[in-house]
């Protein structure tokens, strides 16, 4: 007992715990309190709004010198967190953090309603809005409401036009900085996502699933209105239109409106007479890259839509739906005049001149007008001398097919008329 009670004496007074170290610096505002003058200090600034720091590139202010710091690596381009697995590298090493969750897997945020998990608390925070139906972003424009902030940021740029994120390459501007980054693999021709049926890549992941619908014909999108169905939901809600008028997409040279701001582009190439996208092959050019990939199918001859029916191929998806409809004997547009159906839209068009009387195809020859194209062109061989068709018997040649149809040849087949 004595041995212990003289350890005791000689002995350093145990240490006080880490934990309940005094905090000797204390915040006269609030009452919170820090083991570090500089940490008072920084956090003082929330009080009065000082602001210490200013970026001299564009004279942006921070209350603390981290923030600033970071800030500055915009200017820079400065990115000094390199992840070791897959070599990206970023501004902040908190953001690296979140990166090798991919990697890793870890998820730590987990939702306790459905018990879905995030790498990040704001995609958890943005997730829960989800059950709560909260959307407490509103936009001081339209009133349209948003789960999180960053997405009423978004929107607002419809608005004020505001295109931030801006491509070195060839100067074209976007509101999102992933819709720049997907942009920029256009001109790296880096294209990460890979199609394991086909082998195909794409430069974004979305595409990718959109592509892979083509081999499973999984169209999970329908119209509530008509049944019809489709692989993207874009194109549903461009759809959606059809049948309720909407064209909000208007062009400033001619007033012209359209369901999507693709064709609104398109059209705007009409004014302009560009045409940015050109063919290797042919040197043929086109107002838009779709077009510009449907005609490189002549060259290679590759058709990816098949018939489950009777295997035929197509080039064109819209030419294998039109196909398909000879199979199930779906005729979708309607007349309103006369109620009569139609498998094409653009068959239902033609016939409606029937009822309006226009004609929109004039002959400058002779100031004619017709109804529908072909008869046209028909017509416009009259005047050139040209007889595209041709008896494979007797060598005698026509303007229209139905002539050549109605040809009264002594050794032609019925095969011959096929044309």
């Amino acid at each position: 007992m004595k041995s212990e009670s003289r350890r005791r004496s000689l002995g350093k007074s145990p240490q006080t715990p880490a934990a309940t170290v005094s905090k000797m610096f204390h915040c006269s505002e609030c009452g919170k309190s820090f083991t570090k003058s500089g940490d008072l200090q920084k956090h003082e600034c929330i009080h009065t709004g000082e602001k210490l720091y200013h970026c001299g590139q564009c004279e942006k202010s921070f209350t603390c010198q981290s923030h600033f710091q970071q800030h500055e690596r915009i200017h820079t381009r400065e990115k000094p967190y390199y992840c070791s697995q897959c070599g990206k590298s970023f501004t902040r090493q908190s953001t690296l953090r979140i990166h090798q969750r991919i990697h890793t897997g870890v998820k730590p945020y987990h939702c306790g309603q459905c018990g879905t998990s995030f790498t990040k608390s704001g995609d958890l925070q943005k997730h829960e809005c989800i059950h709560t139906g909260e959307r407490p972003y509103h936009c001081g424009q339209c009133e349209k409401s948003f789960t999180c902030q960053s997405n009423l940021q978004r929107h607002e740029r419809i608005h004020t036009g505001e295109k931030p994120y801006y491509c070195s390459q060839c100067g074209k501007s976007f509101t999102r900085q992933s819709t720049l980054r997907i942009h920029q693999r256009i001109h790296t021709g880096v294209k990460p996502y890979h199609c394991g049926q086909c082998g195909k890549s794409f430069i974004c992941g979305t595409t990718l699933k959109c592509h892979q619908r083509i081999h499973t014909g999984e169209k999970p999108y329908h119209c509530p209105e008509c049944g019809k169905s489709f692989t993207r939901q874009s194109n549903l809600r461009i759809h959606q239109r059809s049948h309720t008028g909407e064209r909000p997409y208007h062009c400033g040279q001619c007033e012209k409106s359209f369901i999507s701001q693709r064709n609104l582009q398109m059209h705007q190439l009409s004014h302009t007479g560009e045409k940015p996208y050109h063919c290797g092959q042919c040197r043929k050019s086109f107002t838009c890259q779709s077009t510009l990939q449907i005609h490189q199918r002549i060259h290679t001859g590759e058709k990816p839509y098949h018939c489950g029916q009777c295997g035929k191929s197509f080039s064109q998806e819209i030419h294998l739906q039109t196909h398909q409809r000879i199979h199930t004997g779906e005729k979708p547009y309607h007349c309103g005049q006369c109620g009569k159906s139609f498998s094409q839209q653009s068959n239902l068009q033609q016939h409606k001149r029937i009822h309006t009387g226009e004609k929109p195809y004039h002959c400058e020859q002779c100031g004619k007008s017709f109804r529908d194209q072909s008869t046209f062109r028909s017509h416009q061989q009259s005047h050139t001398g040209q007889k595209l068709y041709l008896c494979g018997q007797c060598g005698r040649s026509y303007t229209h097919s139905s002539s050549l149809r109605t040809h009264k040849c002594s050794n032609i087949k019925p095969s011959d008329l096929d044309m």
